[in-house]
């Protein structure tokens, strides 16, 4: 037992913690509310949605955000997104989904708005965790913030006289309006800001450090991730071998556009499902660059020799993933990334779990799913079959998985522990056959209760 500031003991038993209330956080609260096991779900902020939310302080979306991966593919077990999304919702349409979902499970009683986890103290049969100065003593903690809330900003040489800031603070085009404007880095959120910049600014100007291949959003008129998942009955070699063909015939050699010769194989790097971005390097509204070297003044420097004038930079160089209530000798990690056990379960500590934190070149809420029953699962194991548990853990503790499905990613942090989505959930069904368990399926985990219904069509 635990006591607070004011002396007053609180000890739920058997009570879970989750950390969060976005999409990693809901998906566990559904799968301990469906298995019977107790849980707080403590948000920072004062609304539900995470960083889907973008009035959320340290959000990073910004206006023109859409989901990467495709409705179809994207939504929760017994919960698919509504016929009437797009193929590619925006963040509005996510949000909505995310709230719909809370509701028609009965989450929202559960979770605790404006409250802050200050620290988490895992130990051998449950954890202690201050909440806003308060110490409260739960069996375990399932800790769902999320891995995009901590900018990455870069230093460079020199002294730049203009506004130089991180993507996490951008939210539209018009920001950028009559600027000169340079873009660090080409992932998904870049690309995009990008395009934002080539319609609002005067110049727009992204700095890269490899090549890229861009995914088209849409092959033969299908949902790229829609047409990947009906190959998957071929070898992924001959997969990759095909992908790099199509390649070839819908978006051509980039190398004309100013982009470096991909040092990787297709898909050996996280994709970028970017059409817009193609169109606005074609026609001449966004230039490519090499890596910066340095800043004089208003003036940048660039590897490659040539040097360019610009107002504003934005760097969209990512995120440290952050766990700040957590000591880091807690995680195990792989470079920059944690690297639990199915991405989820720590070796160390029985009760400790982080969910969703975990990149992969696929949809990540199916995912979820699968993750948080194997928890909620666990959870109920350690009280009402303690045998069931232990065997459970000797299989975290002794089983290798291989989650990259034989390839090797490019070296840098963001594919720190990366994960392909086919191999990812093949080994997440041998852990549930391992255990003994039934995987989630959406007839057992739905359909939604007609208030959702009514609620996604409003």
């Amino acid at each position: 037992m635990c006591r607070g500031r004011e002396g007053v003991v609180t000890r739920p038993q058997q009570r879970y913690c989750i950390i969060g209330a976005g999409p990693a956080g809901l998906a566990q609260a559904r799968a301990f509310a469906r298995r019977g096991v107790a849980f707080d779900v403590i948000e920072r902020h004062q609304r539900i949605g995470g960083l889907w939310d973008i009035e959320n302080p340290g959000s990073p979306l910004y206006e023109s955000a859409h989901f990467i991966s495709s409705r179809t593919r994207s939504g929760f077990l017994g919960f698919p997104m509504p016929a009437s999304y797009p193929d590619y919702p925006r963040h509005e349409l996510i949000l909505e989904y995310l709230r719909a979902f809370a509701d028609a499970y009965g989450l929202v009683p559960h979770i605790q708005l404006g409250r802050s986890v200050e620290r988490v103290s895992p130990s051998a049969d449950g954890a202690v965790v201050r909440i806003d100065g308060r110490d409260v003593e739960y069996a375990g903690v399932v800790c769902a913030t999320g891995m995009n809330w901590t900018p990455n900003l870069p230093a460079y040489p020199g002294e730049f006289s203009g506004v130089f800031r991180h993507t996490s603070t951008y939210r539209r085009g018009s920001e950028l309006a009559g600027k000169r404007v340079l873009v660090i880095g080409l992932g998904n959120s870049g690309a995009d800001i990008a395009c934002d910049a080539a319609r609002f600014a005067d110049e727009t100007i992204v700095s890269v450090r490899r090549g890229y291949y861009f995914v088209p959003k849409h092959i033969f008129g299908k949902p790229a991730d829609v047409f990947a998942g009906e190959s998957l009955w071929l070898p992924k070699s001959l997969r990759l071998w095909l992908f790099g063909i199509l390649h070839h015939w819908i978006v051509g050699d980039t190398r004309s556009l100013g982009m470096p010769a991909p040092d990787h194989r297709i898909l050996q790097a996280h994709p970028l499902a970017n059409d817009q971005l193609l169109h606005h390097l074609r026609h001449g509204d966004v230039t490519l660059k090499a890596d910066v070297e340095r800043f004089e003044g208003s003036r940048v420097y660039f590897a490659d020799g040539t040097h360019a004038e610009v107002d504003e930079v934005l760097a969209a160089t990512g995120y440290r993933v952050s766990l700040p209530y957590l000591d880091p000798a807690h995680v195990e990690w792989q470079g920059q990334r944690p690297s639990h056990f199915l991405s989820v379960f720590s070796r160390k500590h029985p009760a400790l779990f982080t969910l969703g934190f975990v990149e992969l070149n696929g949809a990540l809420y199916p995912h979820l799913d699968h993750f948080s029953a194997l928890v909620a699962e666990y959870a109920h194991a350690r009280v009402h079959a303690p045998p069931v548990a232990e065997r459970f853990r000797r299989i975290v503790e002794t089983t290798h998985l291989d989650l990259a499905g034989g390839t090797h990613y490019v070296a840098s942090p963001r594919h720190d522990f990366y994960c392909d989505d086919e191999a990812l959930r093949r080994a997440t069904l041998q852990v549930f056959r391992l255990a003994g368990w039934n995987p989630p399926n959406a007839e057992a985990w739905g359909p939604p209760p007609a208030r959702a219904a009514a609620a996604l069509a409003e």
